[in-house]
């Protein structure tokens, strides 16, 4: 049994298939997909736009329904949750972190941090999840004054404020250089190592399949190879 499977199950997914219908038109975002993901670790999505990853993820942080099959967290069943009880499971167990910060212009680091720690149940101190991603210097600049990678650090300072159990990266990289891109998935990374957070990054980019546990590969809809690394290689040290 290999190290990862030995792990307790975070998310399982079962038979999961998502189908967008526009008018006569269906689109097959995701087909049977059957996946296990453990608690704390660290997992790529890998494959080109349009494979089904960033459904999935969707699906996975309860912002999206699947059309058929099932997915639970923990045990429990998301598939026929109300709205309601999917708000309350993305507030207390999710932290979501897109390829475009949204942070608000008007408010400075720590203020843009706060909006998320006000409304949790168990909050980390604002400048204590800035600390965490390397920006204690510039928790109180406003989003024009930091740089893009320092708006993305920022962002994810606010998904980990609430304590999530789980962190879920849409191309977290994408609008990002690769120097700067690397200092970012560090980040990430040390919000894996040090609060135990199970994380999930989505990415075309194959250079970052390196910093996970494993790497599970997406083509048309369908899971087509899942390999677990022999060992995690350090985010600062990948280059694309």
């Amino acid at each position: 049994m290999s190290k990862i499977s030995s792990q307790k199950v975070c998310f399982a997914t079962h038979n999961l298939s998502k189908v967008y219908i526009t008018g006569d038109i269906e689109v097959h975002a995701l087909r049977d997909v059957t996946l296990e993901i453990y608690e704390g670790e660290s997992v790529v999505l890998l494959g080109p736009s349009g494979s089904g990853k960033s459904t999935l993820l969707n699906i996975l942080g309860g912002i999206d329904r699947p059309s058929s099959g099932h997915v639970s967290f923990r045990g429990l069943d998301m598939t026929a949750r109300t709205e309601s009880e999917l708000t309350q499971f993305r507030r207390q167990n999710v932290g979501f972190v897109f390829q475009f910060y949204n942070l608000i212009p008007s408010l400075t680091a720590r203020e843009n941090v706060e909006i998320v720690t006000e409304i949790s149940s168990d909050p980390m101190p604002a400048a204590d999840a800035l600390n965490m991603v390397g920006l204690s210097e510039r928790i109180d600049h406003f989003p024009a004054q930091l740089s893009g990678g320092e708006q993305q650090r920022v962002a994810i300072a606010r998904a980990i404020a609430k304590r999530p159990g789980v962190l879920l990266c849409d191309e977290p990289t994408g609008a990002l250089d690769s120097k700067t891109g690397v200092v970012v998935l560090d980040a990430i990374a040390r919000i894996g190592e040090e609060l135990g957070t199970t994380i999930a990054i989505i990415t075309h980019n194959a250079s970052i399949a390196d910093m996970a546990d494993r790497v599970m590969s997406f083509a048309d809809g369908h899971i087509v190879d899942i390999k677990e690394n022999a060992s995690r290689a350090p985010a600062l040290g990948l280059h694309w």
